[in-house]
């Protein structure tokens, strides 16, 4: 396996980054703990190390899983995990979007469900756009200084908005985004139109996903 810097840090990732949304079964589909296991046993002897999840994926099933299939060597793994979707079995209109209290919320509960310190890669998951970027600007840095999440990124999130994001944050000098996760494939072009060329200026990573579709 071979590593790369992630966008405009220091940090190490292996080319290939496991993908955990189908770990569990709480859905209705998916991959049963074992098989989960097996998947994630593979990755990591392949010399993998990025591992990638969501607060709410497969009900925190996804999120439990891997905070047990890295604690005997958490530090070697770099952990990448999601905040934003709404919770369709509450009323509480919060338990969703990228504003302040349920990017708190949600980080609380990954850290609680990974079973760890604290977050190697925290992406906002989709932009909702109605949060304030600078809303999400300083709730993130606060974040990082508080040592609960290392970086940031966005993911499925225009250009001109994480455009903006970095924009106040090297006016302001607060944390910037190392990196944007989109759709890529023969099928998917979109990003080539703006996205890819801001994440060039920007100096971030690009993470495809779907890119077999």
């Amino acid at each position: 396996m071979r590593y790369q810097l992630l966008g405009q840090s220091g940090l190490r990732v292996s080319e290939l980054c496991l993908g955990t949304m189908t770990f569990g079964e709480d859905w209705g589909w998916g991959a049963s703990k074992e098989e989960s296991q097996r998947m994630f046993d593979r990755f990591a002897e392949a010399g993998g190390n990025f591992i990638d999840s969501a607060v709410n994926y497969t009900f925190g099933t996804s999120e439990k899983y891997v905070g047990e299939f890295i604690k005997a060597d958490r530090d070697f793994f770099v952990v990448a995990t999601k905040y934003t979707a709404w919770r369709t079995d509450t009323p509480d209109p919060n338990r969703g979007g990228n504003q302040r209290k349920n990017l708190r919320r949600s980080v609380e509960v990954s850290l609680q469900q990974l079973d760890t310190d604290y977050i190697d890669l925290l992406y906002l998951h989709v932009w909702d756009f109605f949060t304030p970027v600078e809303e999400v600007l300083h709730a993130v840095d606060t974040l990082v200084q508080e040592g609960k999440i290392l970086y940031f990124a966005f993911s499925d999130t225009p250009s001109w908005i994480f455009s903006e994001f970095n924009t106040r944050a090297e006016i302001l000098g607060k944390t910037r985004a190392i990196g944007i996760q989109a759709p890529y494939s023969l099928a998917e072009r979109d990003i080539e139109r703006a996205e890819l060329p801001a994440a060039r200026y920007w100096d971030m990573a690009v993470l495809p996903w779907g890119i077999l579709n």
